[in-house]
This record gives structure tokens, sequence and C-alpha cells, in this order.
């Protein structure tokens, strides 16, 4: 049975088309892997982000995660998980989550797109700019309870500072 979803679907412009067009004027490196997925490379303040976008034109959804560019040793992920449950409680869109294959951490979103006929490109911009800040704003506390040995309520009170001009 085809729904009116399905027809629907069919009529969508594919995001990614203008989200690499974004991609191309930041000089950022991307590789399209098919028609819904992108891969991006974003050099960022603390490291190099990989951002991963897929589009699902069935689901009618957009997903996007950002991999932050560090190992957690073994010994630090009670402490990584306790940092990660604290920083989603302050996250109003996405999640942080802890990959287990490669224990890394990563930034994640879904935004579904039901009743839109695609998104425009401020909202693609929107969406990579809200992972790039979580991911730049996270990766402090990160570094300070892996590598600083530091408490997770010392990481969360560096996470929360919003710093004011520059040194």
């Amino acid at each position: 049975m085809v729904g009116l979803a399905d027809r629907y679907a069919e009529a969508l412009t594919n995001p990614l088309d203008t989200l690499e067009e974004l991609v191309s004027a930041n000089d950022w490196t991307f590789d399209r892997h098919s028609e819904c997925e992108l891969m991006v490379q974003v050099g960022g303040r603390w490291c190099d982000y990989h951002m991963y976008v897929v589009w699902d034109r069935h689901m009618n959804a957009m997903f996007v995660s950002c991999q932050l560019d560090q190992r957690i040793p073994g010994t630090k992920r009670g402490a990584v998980f306790e940092l990660l449950a604290s920083v989603n409680e302050d996250l109003w869109l996405g999640h942080f989550d802890f990959v287990r294959e490669d224990s890394t951490t990563m930034y994640r979103h879904a935004m579904p797109m039901r009743g839109a006929t695609g998104l425009s490109a401020e909202q693609l911009e929107d969406l990579v700019d809200v992972a790039i800040h979580e991911c730049e704003r996270f990766y402090p506390a990160l570094q300070l309870v892996v590598w600083g040995g530091r408490s997770v309520a010392d990481a969360m009170m560096v996470a929360r500072m919003d710093t004011v001009g520059e040194a």
C-alpha cells in the first residue's frame, strides 16, 4: 500500500545537496558517499570533528552526528558516562553518546521533517552550527575528566561557563 507519506517523500528535495554547498563554502573536507550520506571533517578549536549526515527519504528525517577525535581509556569510562549524563541534562537539541566500538564520544541529533518539502539553507546551517558549538563547549570538560584528573562537577563548571572576549 502506498500512502500519502510515500508520495510526499518522492517530492522532497535532497537537503544534502544544499548542505554540500555549505560545506564547500567553508572549505571543509568532505566525501559524499551516496545520495543520502555526507561525511565532513571540521577543524574545531580543540580538535577535528568528524561529522556524518544522513538524509532518510522514507523516514523523512535528517540525522547528524559529530564525533570527537579523542579515545577514552577504559579506566575513565565511568567518569565519562557521568559527565555525558550531566552534559545531556543541559542540552536542548541532540545528545552526547559513547561509541563502544572505538571508545569515543559523539554528538547526535535527528530532525524529523514530516510536513516539510525540505530544509532551508539556514536550517541546515543551524543544524551544523549547533553540533559544532556543543562539541566545542563539551570538549574541554571531557579533557579535564579524562586527562586532567578533575571531577565531573569541576568539568561541568567549565562547560557551563560563558566566556566573553579573548585573552
